[in-house]
């Protein structure tokens, strides 16, 4: 008499694609508790769940590599239906020098940091408060977290962050990094673009970032320029992360503006050209479009300009920054001010450069959504269905399986994610269920809050999280990751 396996969730007849680049097949797998159990034809498991698989792939969980979601995770209810109906089961959070840890406010923050929200948001002091408040309160997905450089400067330089940084500063920046660090912070991000971050010399950056070099960290970059002095700034972030010792994360790779349309040619070369010599990768979201704050320098008349939320006229969110100018008669700078403060979607890039980006064998998926505007850019609900529909499916690109490569086993990988990204026994249960024949998004420029279509099912440390019919999530069982210091350094 064989022996029979009990599994708690037992997938049959299903397309397994595993998350490493290689073709899918057809089979079983089990799960029991948080962990896959078995892979293969599993005749011998009954599941206590069992699903029919036919027609629908199984694939590792997604990880969006970008996200925006530090405020989200910790919402009241930190819903994350955004994320998880499109299969995302890890956000990678922190990003562009912006994280809501280590920072309290007594008033609303500078821009881009108030895209996180109002002073009642701003209450970790350090970044275990942060991490103790993830772990207390579990999200519905797994949480990996990185320290911004601009946070790190309001703590220590309050409004004069817009300032350079004395030494004494410095110093103290480099010890609230240090601290997090030691804490569970995954490393540390720069957005050097913005005006709270712009005084920061590259010294500033490689003296602030020193303890990353003994914890393994990351460094994660928005670069100080991703328009006419793209390639210089891809430089420097390089140097940077070759001064202190550390892998280089560049943060949503683009050209953007007119007369840099094309130049994905140069940029991509320049980070091929350096991989020999350092640990480098990069993000991508699939739009052509940009969204941050509403920022009065960033405006051309050759440059629309979509607001995604106003402090001070909240009626103008989803409308056309020139039209709302000609409508009160005045200057697009002089609307825009009036708007302050705002977020905007910036139409800022080109096709081509998105797709060459997109099909590069380094680049990793992020979603970069903001998902606390009132008209967010599309990528919030859209991006990973995005790419395995419209790029992969329809466009053909790149396969199915290197798409899904793209958002799971090589972020796992480049974030020292251990035993997630992956379909193989032993590794977390982070699935997503889904029909590659029907998956698409359906999110849009001018109605950008709606689900994906083609997602059945996502589950996230083995617990089903989301069902393709629900409005909602049905199950809070993410955990904050921790950077595994070994796996990232073989990697």
């Amino acid at each position: 008499m064989i022996a029979r396996h009990q599994a708690d969730t037992l997938f049959r007849n299903v397309e397994l694609v595993d998350g490493t680049g290689e073709a899918g097949f057809q089979g079983d797998l089990a799960v029991r508790g948080d962990r896959i159990a078995a892979i293969g034809a599993l005749s011998s498991w009954y599941g206590i769940r069992e699903i029919d698989g036919t027609g629908l792939t199984l694939s590792p969980g997604f990880i969006d590599a970008h996200t925006h979601d530090d405020r989200a995770v910790v919402g009241e209810p930190a819903d994350m239906l955004c994320k998880v109906s499109q299969g995302v089961t890890t956000v990678i959070v922190g990003n562009c020098g912006v994280s809501l840890a280590p920072l309290v406010c007594t008033e609303r923050p500078m821009a881009p940091l108030d895209l996180l929200g109002d002073a009642q948001w701003w209450t970790h002091a350090s970044f275990a408060s942060y991490a103790d408040r993830l772990t207390s309160a579990p999200p519905p997905v797994n949480v990996l977290a990185f320290v911004g450089h601009m946070s790190l400067r309001a703590a220590v330089m309050g409004r004069d962050a817009v300032q350079p940084a004395s030494e004494s500063e410095v110093a103290r920046m480099r010890d609230l990094l240090a601290r997090s660090l030691a804490e569970g912070a995954a490393g540390f991000s720069t957005g050097l673009a913005y005006p709270a971050s712009r005084q920061a010399t590259t010294e500033e950056v490689i003296a602030i970032g020193q303890p990353l070099a003994a914890a393994n960290g990351l460094y994660v970059t928005h670069l100080r320029d991703e328009g006419g002095k793209v390639v210089e700034s891809i430089e420097e972030a390089l140097a940077i992360g070759r001064a202190i010792g550390c892998p280089v994360v560049v943060s949503h790779l683009k050209c953007t503006l007119h007369e840099n349309f094309g130049r994905s040619v140069e940029t991509l070369a320049c980070i091929d050209a350096a991989v020999d010599r350092q640990p480098v990768d990069f993000d991508v979201y699939p739009y052509a479009a940009s969204s941050t704050a509403l920022l009065v320098e960033l405006l051309r008349d050759d440059l629309p300009v979509q607001v995604t939320w106003s402090l001070a006229e909240p009626a103008m969110a989803g409308r056309m920054l020139a039209d709302i100018a000609r409508e009160w008669g005045v200057d697009q700078r002089i609307a825009a001010g009036r708007l302050l403060p705002a977020g905007a979607v910036y139409y800022s890039m080109d096709e081509q450069d998105v797709r060459r980006i997109l099909a590069h064998p380094r680049s990793m998926i992020g979603s970069d959504g903001l998902p606390h505007d009132v008209r967010p850019h599309p990528r919030l609900w859209g991006t990973f269905p995005r790419v395995l529909g419209h790029y992969a499916r329809d466009a053909g690109l790149f396969t199915l399986e290197a798409a899904v490569a793209k958002m799971t086993g090589l972020p796992a990988q480049v974030f020292g994610l251990v035993d997630r990204g992956v379909l193989r026994v032993g590794a977390f249960a982070d699935l997503a269920l889904f029909d590659r024949a029907r998956i698409i998004d359906r999110a849009t420029f001018a109605d950008p809050i709606r689900k994906a279509d083609g997602v059945v099912e996502v589950w996230v440390n083995g617990h089903s999280t989301y069902a393709g019919e629900q409005d909602g999530v049905h199950a809070s069982a993410g955990r904050l990751l921790r950077r595994d210091r070994d796996q990232a350094s073989r990697a």
